[in-house]
């Protein structure tokens, strides 16, 4: 599925379509920059999502306080049920590699898109 087909499939839900980037998240985006903002995703999503059973999982991301964390919610990659849910990926086994840095891809996808920047 293309960043485009997702971001599709991701419009036709009301949930996932109220989330956006706050002035506070884009300033904190303009403080530290996109690399940054990269490190903490793939920070994020290597301690959080990735392990097999992650701890307080469809807890574990809070829903403002960090810009990548409203990209979770809004992209479904939040929790290992809506990875699941929304994008088939099995529960119970352990992230690859390939897998985490799709997720930041689509993660910084979102971003880059809410900020009206190129990808």
């Amino acid at each position: 599925m293309t960043l485009d087909e997702a971001f599709a499939k991701l419009q036709r839900s009301p949930f996932r379509m109220r989330f956006r980037l706050s002035s506070r998240d884009r300033a904190y985006l303009e403080a530290k920059g996109l690399e940054a903002i990269r490190r903490h995703a793939e920070d994020f999503v290597r301690t959080r999502l990735a392990p097999a059973q992650p701890a307080n999982d469809g807890r574990q991301t809070p829903m403002r306080g960090h810009p990548v964390f409203i990209a979770q919610h809004a992209t479904a990659t939040c929790c290992r049920g809506c990875l699941n849910k929304w994008w088939h990926v099995p529960q119970g086994v352990a992230l690859t590699e390939e897998q985490q840095a799709r997720i930041v891809r689509f993660l910084m996808a979102w971003i880059c898109r809410q900020l009206d920047i190129p990808e």
